[in-house]
């Protein structure tokens, strides 16, 4: 799994987060995307790494500026009830 958190200025509102997560959804093979307008952040889960010059290009083309792309290995984390020293 590869987690993509994408930095974006401009996201004013719960609408804006939805206009940003359709768009990746239609373009991308992605497993989720969490678009937060506070953070003016969006994160996405996906099996192999995403193309980011395509990423680039789909989120300039909804008029949102992107500031950064940042991409590394993601595991999800696990739940224990045991307690770690």
């Amino acid at each position: 799994m590869e987690k993509t958190t994408l930095k974006i200025d401009g996201m004013m509102c719960g609408m804006c987060e939805s206009h940003i997560n359709q768009v990746i959804y239609k373009q991308f093979d992605v497993k989720k995307v969490t678009s937060s307008h506070r953070k003016g952040t969006t994160e996405i889960l996906s099996e192999q790494p995403l193309d980011q010059t395509a990423l680039a290009q789909a989120i300039a083309q909804t008029g949102y500026d992107l500031k950064g792309i940042e991409a590394k290995p993601y595991e999800k984390k696990g739940f224990s009830l045991f307690r770690r020293s």
